[in-house]
């Protein structure tokens, strides 16, 4: 059955996302912050919005956006690097100041792992998160002020790293030298396996529950790393012995693999 739904973030994961749900048949809408993305939009066959929203207001006609769509995906990850940290938590509030005058009925927040932070060992959606970083402790309280709404359902997503078509964080640890944490497992998730778990969730109506978006394959930083750059044909990075450091988290997808659903896109190795 089509659903009206809308992508709030139509970017590196929202516009193919959003390609994929209109050619499942669905009327969808996205939004964008430029002018030129929103031309792309439209000529993909969906119904483009400009919208910005910063920590004091919304620019662009968020209420005819909300007011055509039944449910709602929200991928815009907070931009905290660097001095011009944003409060993201203002942000998502005042969206749902306007969530509450519109006929939204589902939510589905595109979140992260990085909630987990300090936790050790093996991670599933039961494990009680302990963010340690600035991001990780907006997001986690985002996520419980959306689930705190009684009018919508919201389900979220926490997404591993995400690695897909010209994205590989190999790029950006190539060539540094006496990098820690080698011996850490990786937790990554493929742009299609993205797609294909927010596409199951909706088609299946998961709603009011919590995922955990990684790929079931967690070789350690060191081997994935040197071998992605090989593949690659660039520098490797080279991580310093800490063979006495206990390994950090393996986020595992249990909600989503106990319901009999499978990733289908490897990372590599």
């Amino acid at each position: 059955m089509s659903k009206s739904i809308g992508v709030l973030g139509c970017g590196w994961l929202g516009f193919p996302l959003a390609k994929s749900l209109l050619q499942k048949g669905n009327r969808v809408f996205g939004t964008t912050t430029s002018e030129d993305k929103l031309h792309q939009l439209e000529m993909a066959g969906i119904t483009g919005y400009q919208i910005s929203l910063s920590e004091t207001r919304i620019a662009g006609d968020i209420q005819n956006f909300l007011g055509a769509i039944e449910i709602l995906i929200i991928n815009l990850p907070p931009r905290l690097r660097g001095s011009n940290g944003e409060n993201y938590v203002a942000k998502m509030k005042l969206l749902s100041a306007a969530l509450d005058q519109s006929p939204v009925q589902k939510i589905l927040f595109v979140g992260s792992t990085s909630v987990y932070g300090a936790a050790k060992g093996e991670v599933t959606e039961d494990t009680v998160p302990i963010p340690t970083t600035e991001s990780g402790r907006q997001l986690l309280e985002t996520e419980k002020w959306l689930v705190s709404n009684q009018k919508v359902d919201t389900t979220i997503i926490r997404f591993g790293g995400l690695i897909g078509p010209e994205r590989n964080p190999v790029t950006m640890l190539s060539g540094k030298k006496g990098l820690q944490n080698g011996n850490d497992p990786i937790n990554l998730i493929h742009l299609n396996d993205c797609i294909h778990m927010i596409t199951i969730i909706i088609e299946q109506g998961y709603w009011g529950q919590l995922f955990n978006g990684v790929y079931p394959n967690h070789p350690i930083k060191r081997e994935y790393y040197t071998q992605e750059a090989k593949n690659l044909g660039i520098p490797c990075p080279e991580y310093i012995t800490d063979l006495d450091k206990e390994p950090s988290k393996t986020v595992l997808s249990q909600n989503f693999l106990n319901k009999g659903h499978a990733f289908h896109t490897p990372i590599g190795i």
